[in-house]
């Protein structure tokens, strides 16, 4: 029997919580998530309202991703690397197939592929000074 799909935002919850429990369990991306997020409940609320916002086109989402982890970067001693990011989106892909199918699952694995990118170029950049 194929997994569901992403239809409501207990489902973009349910998403969100079950791959940032594994995030904040795995080996290179825990400690760096664990330190810069202390507060754990809000910043998933904020997160599935991303989601929703990404996947429904629901706009509940009102911050700067940009800005937030360039400013995290910028914490963490400007130590982040586009294998971060793989390994996000590896776990991001890996959560999404043990919970979900259809076209949402596949939107939200292309969007996080597109978004992954975006912000590292974001944050090298702002590394240089050129943004």
């Amino acid at each position: 029997m194929p997994n569901p799909e992403i239809k409501t935002k207990a489902d973009v919850a349910l998403l969100v919580t079950t791959f940032y429990g594994k995030v904040r369990k795995d080996a290179i991306l825990g400690p760096i998530f664990n330190r810069i997020i202390t507060d754990w409940d809000p910043h998933l609320a904020l997160l599935t309202d991303f989601w929703e916002t990404q996947l429904f086109l629901k706009r509940t989402y009102f911050g700067n991703p940009v800005t937030a982890h360039q400013k995290m970067d910028e914490t963490i001693g400007h130590i982040t690397t586009s294998e971060h990011f793989g390994l996000w989106l590896n776990l991001w892909h890996a959560t999404i197939d043990e919970l979900f199918s259809g076209e949402t699952a596949w939107i939200a694995k292309n969007r996080a592929q597109k978004m992954s990118t975006m912000l590292f170029m974001q944050i090298y950049a702002h590394r240089s000074g050129k943004v």
